[in-house]
């Protein structure tokens, strides 16, 4: 009798501590990254008013958001939410590669913004003129940022 209490007390055990550790294990965030954002070492290699439309999307790879309106450049987006138990997943970084060509689709600038306590940001930029084509886009893209409601996305309250 004693035998089976003990082997009864040792699986309890076991299926507690199991338990507490999946429960904790539970309550952890998450990261997930959206997007894609060429390494810094491959953007590295163009070089400003030399490569071309083409050129870029071999060595870089084809972007996620091209300019819309005036075709004026490339924007590779990456972001990266955090998952929390059952809340809607939050935004906490942006990052944006801008690339612009000129009326002979050589490239003019090339920019990178990110974002820090919601604003924006140059991380880092290499540019024939002071600043990129298409500022309006990139603040629509950086916009957005914090203001996704899941619920209202879902038609809920």
């Amino acid at each position: 009798m004693s035998y089976l209490t003990d082997r009864l007390k040792r699986t309890g055990k076991a299926i507690a501590v199991a338990t507490l550790a999946i429960a904790l294990t539970a309550c952890a965030a998450t990261y997930r990254n959206h997007g894609y954002l060429p390494v810094k070492e491959d953007v590295d290699l163009l070089v400003v008013g030399k490569d071309t439309r083409e050129t870029v999307t071999e060595a870089i790879g084809k972007p996620g958001t091209a300019g819309l309106l005036s075709d004026s450049g490339f924007y590779y987006v990456r972001s990266q939410f955090k998952h929390y138990l059952y809340n809607a997943p939050q935004e906490v970084d942006r990052e944006v590669l801008a690339i612009s060509f000129d009326s002979k689709g050589r490239v003019e600038n090339i920019e990178r913004f990110g974002l820090d306590e919601g604003r924006v940001i140059v991380l880092e930029r290499r540019v024939t003129e002071s600043n990129i084509k298409g500022v309006s886009f990139l603040r629509q893209l950086f916009g957005s940022f914090g203001r996704i409601d899941l619920a209202e996305q879902l038609g809920g309250s």
